[in-house]
């Protein structure tokens, strides 16, 4: 009896292996950042591991990190070409190909990155992905805590930047950069630290905890104390990718790919940032800058312009721009995450 019921199964495997046993699929995920600062290690990678769990182990998720298997103004196309499965993808490294999304990137708009990482989400996924990100799925957005100025001189008002060269977080703030007569200086993140060291850069706008991911402090001492812009990333999936797993494991990526997984990964990038925020303030070869209120004011009237601009390219590419805008400040304002 035992011998013909092995027989039998062998039999069934070859007719229906299918039916018989669970196929597991593993998924590539690539991202631009080393492995162990907080963009990943409190984000991308909790997230792929409750993926993991969520469906019992039938889907493995093999994170590829610190541009391994591309440049990271690459990744959008790398996960739209299916190269990748899954790629983090920083829109503003790839100047004007994202108009709608690009409001992310104005300074003075968003004050809280967890609330506004929901928002964001919120809003872009009813005016903007199907628009200019149709290739793709949008899993999360994944924001920093709000970023700031670091210098090797003392900056607190915007005419501290003309004349200087800096390294901006993305086209929006190049863009913000050049308004006040400096020179960007575009290079990604992981090559910041040798643009300040060949003294390429002067200055850099980067969240508080790249920092120290980046070990930046001895280059860049200086740091203007408010919240002065903010990036956000998003984590996009290849949709063959997706039609290509069982129902079971699609219903487990919709649930992991929502407004609120956006607030949850954007809850770990933000504690590493205060907490690095605090270790600067403790730091006594570090300064802290508080600007005054009219220096603040100062700041946030040289940036009105980047709306202007921000609406007049959206119109050019045939979007709705008070629609869209009107769109983005309600989802902000029913998030409470607007500056």
């Amino acid at each position: 009896m035992k011998f013909k019921n092995i027989a039998r199964v062998a039999a069934l495997a070859i007719v229906a292996p299918a039916t018989l046993f669970a196929q597991d699929t593993t998924l590539r995920l690539s991202h631009w950042v080393p492995e162990g600062i907080a963009p990943a290690s409190k984000g991308i990678t909790p997230w792929a591991k409750d993926v993991e769990e969520a469906s019992e182990g039938r889907i493995a998720i093999q994170v590829f990190p610190a541009q391994q298997l591309g440049k990271a103004p690459d990744h959008y196309d790398m996960v739209k070409q299916g190269i990748v499965d899954f790629a983090w993808v920083n829109p503003g490294y790839t100047a004007g190909r994202f108009p709608i999304y690009a409001l992310t990137e104005v300074p003075f708009l968003v004050d809280d990155s967890v609330r506004g990482a929901k928002a964001i989400h919120e809003w872009y996924a009813e005016f903007g992905a199907p628009a200019e990100m149709p290739d793709v799925k949008v899993c999360f957005v994944h924001p920093h805590a709000p970023g700031t100025l670091h210098s090797k001189d003392k900056i607190t008002a915007p005419e501290g930047i003309k004349g200087k060269n800096i390294r901006p977080a993305h086209a929006t703030m190049a863009r913000f950069v050049s308004l006040l007569g400096g020179g960007p200086v575009q290079v990604p993140a992981p090559e910041v630290r040798e643009a300040l060291s060949r003294g390429t850069a002067e200055a850099v706008t980067f969240p508080w905890g790249a920092m120290y991911d980046f070990k930046l402090t001895d280059e860049v001492q200086q740091h203007l104390d408010m919240p002065f812009y903010m990036s956000a990333q998003i984590l996009l999936m290849n949709p063959d990718s997706y039609a290509g797993l069982s129902d079971a494991d699609k219903a487990v990526i919709d649930s992991h790919c929502t407004p609120e997984w956006s607030s949850n990964v954007a809850q770990g990038w933000f504690d590493d940032d205060m907490a690095a925020r605090e270790k600067l303030i403790a730091d006594s070869e570090q300064t802290l800058n508080v600007p005054t209120e009219e220096e603040v004011a100062a700041w946030r009237t040289a940036a009105e312009p980047l709306i202007a601009e921000w609406r007049d390219n959206v119109t050019a590419a045939g979007g709705d721009a008070d629609a869209i805008f009107d769109g983005f400040v309600k989802s902000l304002e029913a998030n409470d995450a607007r500056y």
